[in-house]
């Protein structure tokens, strides 16, 4: 076997990459009166009035420069260390806010396949101080995967607090002193707008700070990944601007701060007001503007305990509460930014604007569809699949009504239906469904870039039997400088090799062993349990075992950090058994070669 710097891993990275639907936060209900026709009374008995524009604190009024600023910004995949990640890779208007790419982070236990797994948003692949990648102990070479699924920021612009767990404070202080507060009040968007940036699993290699960030700026050529890149962008591009005369155009000079980062990314949010929807032409007025099952759909909410905690126009009260989706002690949320145990498991009520847009709803993601959510709320009086976890678990605010006690119309399907379309629609913005001003956006370079995919991928399995077997396989191979993943290589390059699992579902659950061979010059090398190559004659008896396991959905297999020095063809086979002296494995060779 070459010269491998780096042992292969011993344990296998075990991962979903199942295609889950995204998530909204706490759907909670509330009890009221109906809401009558367009411009009709709330369940207040106040008159509603259409969502309106979004406030702007006094230390930073929006201007059209720094809106397009603030646009720039928000989609430059420059802006994470390796150009991979924008903050509009996780956040796109046609998925409501929020993210369409979903992956499994294996939550609080660290077991991927596990009742606390959470569906969360692919970040950045590990990456050291150099800018070399890791082998991550849960996602190897793969992306890393946030810990709680990304919520919409459409209307983020009318909170107090933002995040989740609300961490993201009215206060805007400088991310530079500590003692400098830039904005007293109403500055939540740009405290949130600086935490992705610096954050090792959303945009940033270990030990990034502000002036890496902003020496990159600096030296960037904005947008220039992007494509399609709509005409505003376009406008303020003109000539080859950079950077400095963005920011010089926006704030008076040229120079470039993270607070002045925070401001144009929170400026050009703030103009993302998600006000076009059915709903609020209806109550403007148009009574044409909503069908009639969306129009009965949203008297009968104004019926069932919804509009307590999703109060029209926002359609949140942006408060905190405890659902009980899991035990509160897996995610202690709002409970590690106040300190107090009444807020232990409280997550920020969402906006279900948009919600028919979102593929995952609520922190945890696996919640798929309005539908689910409803599921999820009727489990304490229905048989849903759905169950809640009551210890820490908040009431109906304004009724005497516990999560668990509640039914929205569980045995009622054309009213629960209704209910249903006026949420799914009549709360969608068709601006935002179909990406156009003020929502419009360039195409980012990692929707079009194929180079990042696997080498080899979604290849049949075989049974050493003749079984018949519905495993899957696929591998990579790319230079951990990220350069390079198009299968042939040079031997100056340091390597780095994976390998993914689709388990049989039949197998999944069960123990076994799996196996990677290699081969290499025409001689066969396999992996055994302490992460040593060893030669292999071929004889299934003698194949060592990488790893001893019990099988999830998915397993992720890192079969090389480093390797280097290294010529010629590769081939890499790999199988696993449940203990059942039968072999599955991937029918075809994962392979690269290094000239």
């Amino acid at each position: 076997m070459p010269n491998n710097n780096s042992r292969a891993h011993k344990h296998g990275i075990s991962s979903f990459i199942t295609v889950l639907f995204l998530a909204y936060s706490s759907m909670t209900f509330a009890q009221g009166d109906g809401g009558g026709g367009p411009g009709g009374p709330n369940n207040d008995g106040q008159s509603l009035q259409p969502l309106g524009d979004a406030p702007a604190p006094d230390e930073n009024p929006i201007t059209e420069p720094k809106r397009v600023l603030g646009k720039i910004l928000f989609w430059d995949e420059q802006l994470s260390s390796d150009d991979t990640v924008a903050c509009g890779t996780c956040h796109k208007p046609a998925a409501g806010g929020s993210d369409a790419c979903l992956a499994i982070n294996p939550g609080f236990d660290q077991i991927f396949g596990s009742a606390d797994d959470v569906v969360g948003s692919p970040g950045i692949r590990a990456l050291d101080e150099n800018g070399l990648q890791l082998n991550d102990p849960m996602f190897g070479h793969d992306p890393q995967v946030t810990g709680r699924a990304t919520p919409s920021f459409f209307t983020s612009m009318f909170a107090d607090n933002n995040f989740w767990d609300g961490r993201a404070i009215d206060e805007f202080v400088d991310p530079l002193n500590p003692n400098n507060t830039i904005i007293e009040e109403g500055g939540s968007l740009e405290s949130q707008a600086v935490g992705p940036i610096l954050s090792t699993v959303e945009m940033a290699q270990q030990g990034r700070d502000w002036n890496d960030v902003v020496d990159k700026l600096e030296q960037a050529t904005p947008l220039s990944l992007a494509s399609n890149i709509p005409a505003d962008m376009i406008d303020a591009l003109q000539g080859g601007t950079n950077y400095q005369q963005l920011f010089s155009a926006a704030f008076g000079d040229s120079e470039i701060t993270p607070a002045r980062i925070a401001m144009a990314i929170a400026t050009y949010e703030r103009t993302l007001v998600p006000n076009g929807t059915p709903w609020d032409l209806y109550i403007a007025g148009d009574s044409n503007a909503m069908t009639n099952d969306q129009i009965q759909g949203w008297d009968l909410f104004n019926d069932t305990p919804c509009a307590n905690c999703h109060e029209p126009p926002l359609f949140s009260d942006n408060n905190f509460r405890n659902i009980g989706l899991r035990p509160a002690n897996e995610d202690l949320g709002q409970f590690e930014v106040s300190g107090q145990n009444n807020d232990r498991g409280n997550f920020k009520t969402p906006s279900l604007r948009n919600v028919g847009l979102r593929s995952a709803l609520m922190h945890v993601g696996w919640i798929t569809d309005v539908s689910d959510a409803i599921d999820f709320y009727n489990a304490g009086t229905n048989n849903t699949g759905h169950v809640q976890f009551t210890q820490d678990q908040s009431g109906v605010p304004g009724t005497n009504v516990d999560i668990d006690e509640i039914d929205v119309f569980g045995d009622d399907p054309v009213r629960r239906g209704q209910v249903i379309e006026f949420l799914m629609n009549g709360l969608t913005d068709p601006r935002a469904a179909s990406e156009t001003f003020p929502f419009d956006r360039p195409t980012l370079a990692n929707e079009t870039d194929t180079s990042a995919l696997s080498i080899n991928t979604d290849i049949a399995g075989l049974s050493s039997q003749g079984a018949v077997t519905q495993a899957r396989f696929s591998g990579s191979v790319f230079s951990t400088d990220g350069s390079n993943s198009s299968g042939t290589f040079s031997s100056s390059e340091v390597l780095a090799i994976t390998a993914r699992i689709e388990v049989d579902p039949a197998d999944v659950g069960n123990s076994g062993n799996i196996y990677c061979v290699i081969v290499y010059q025409g001689a066969y090398y396999a992996i055994n349990g302490s992460g040593d190559y060893q030669a292999w004659n071929g004889d299934p008896a003698s194949l060592p075992s990488l790893e001893a396991k019990v099988f999830g959905s998915i397993e992720n297999i890192s079969i090389a950090e480093q390797l280097t020095q290294a010529s010629g063809e590769f081939a890499i086979y790999i199988a696993y058994d449940t203990n059942d002296g039968v072999l599955r494995y991937n029918s075809a060779p994962i392979q690269f070669s290094v000239n």
